[in-house]
């Protein structure tokens, strides 16, 4: 095995328990598990969130929902995406809960459900200035309404999205408390239309670090459950490690250049590790040259292009006089808990720690330790 992935359940544990503890015993978990759950596996992750004690998982669409399904997994299944009419039978039948936004898809829910003869839930989402999914703040008390009037329906929740909570510029705390402002008139306005709402949710990730007044019913942290917290003042434990092996050793002596584009040239007579791992499993290009491994407990800088599926670390001149020294066949850890994590490569790259995690590659073996 080239290269693998290691997913550490028990920080993904502490981290749960971490969340559920700053929201409060009352507060629901919804766990997402958009992107195979940020690409560490979303039928374990699922399976060790619920025995952790999360009431709800979430999905981005039927598709994600069905993979759940099919693994014998009953828990309550949110879609966060606009589901499509005909996806709506399969919802219908495996009670999976959609969220709604306008009147002419839960027009369509309800005949679905009536066809079907079986009852279906709904979250209506409520747009507070997200401005991608939802419906307007004035539209959601005719909207709930609607669902409420219906045999067929039930409105299990009422949801929206936070923009900007995880930053803590002025103005955008200031546009966060807005939202929220804006999220209570609507519950405020369907209570007093004598519907009751169902779970109320708005807290993400720094909804959750950050903002109190959004815990509600309901929290949905995402990236903090994965290890990356937007306040290093209440810091998660990093879920994902990424290893793979020392191929070759080979010298290069002074003045040579390794890899595409020569982008490298040794200043002293050294040796690199080769580790068959590039962009084609999710590592990215953009880091070449500025990266290292871990080997032996010793830190290794990345040198020359990332290939497709190489990538070269330079072992020092003096390699092969320790017993320490790097061998063949050893392990290399590319990032993981305790050394350089995703939201470290993130930044120098001017990402975030989800685009690194989501990227490695699915094929790549999951190992899950707990």
């Amino acid at each position: 095995m080239q290269a693998k992935v290691i997913i550490h359940l028990d920080n993904l544990y502490k981290n749960i328990q971490a969340a559920r503890k700053k929201a409060g015993p009352a507060v629901k978990l919804c766990v997402p598990l958009k992107a195979d759950a940020y690409g560490h596996g979303a039928i374990p992750v699922s399976r060790a969130a619920l025995e952790a004690g999360a009431e709800y998982l979430a999905v981005a669409g039927v598709q994600e929902a069905a993979e759940l399904r099919d693994a014998g997994i009953s828990a309550p299944v949110l879609l966060f995406s606009q589901a499509l009419p005909e996806e709506l039978p399969y919802i219908v039948s495996q009670e999976l809960i959609p969220l709604v936004s306008d009147g002419e898809f839960i027009e369509e829910a309800a005949a679905a459900a009536k066809n079907a003869g079986k009852p279906l839930r709904l979250h209506l989402k409520v747009d507070t200035g997200m401005g991608r999914l939802g419906c307007r703040s004035e539209e959601a008390a005719a909207l709930a309404g609607k669902i409420a009037a219906c045999d067929w329906l039930s409105l299990d929740g009422l949801a929206t999205h936070l923009a900007v909570s995880d930053s803590t510029r002025p103005e955008d705390l200031a546009y966060t408390k807005e939202q929220l402002r804006r999220f209570r008139e609507v519950v405020s306005s369907i209570k007093d239309a004598g519907i009751k709402p169902g779970l109320v949710h708005a807290a993400n990730s720094g909804g959750l670090v950050f903002h109190e007044d959004s815990h509600l019913d309901m929290i949905r942290p995402g990236i903090f459950l994965y290890g990356y917290s937007p306040d290093p003042e209440f810091p998660a434990e990093p879920v994902m490690e990424l290893r793979s092996k020392v191929v070759n050793i080979k010298k290069i002596k002074k003045g040579e250049s390794v890899s595409y584009g020569r982008t490298w040239h040794a200043a002293e007579d050294t040796f690199v590790g080769v580790l068959p791992l590039g962009y084609a499993a999710g590592f990215p290009r953009a880091l070449s040259n500025n990266h290292s491994v871990r080997i032996r407990g010793r830190d290794y800088p990345l040198v020359g292009r990332v290939c497709m599926e190489h990538c070269l670390v330079n072992l020092g001149p003096n390699h092969g006089s320790l017993e320490t020294d790097v061998r063949r066949w050893d392990e290399a850890v590319i990032f993981g808990p305790g050394f350089i994590n995703a939201a470290d490569m993130a930044a120098k790259l001017g990402t975030i720690s989800y685009e690194i995690t989501c990227n490695i590659n699915k094929h790549l073996p999951r190992e899950f330790s707990s």
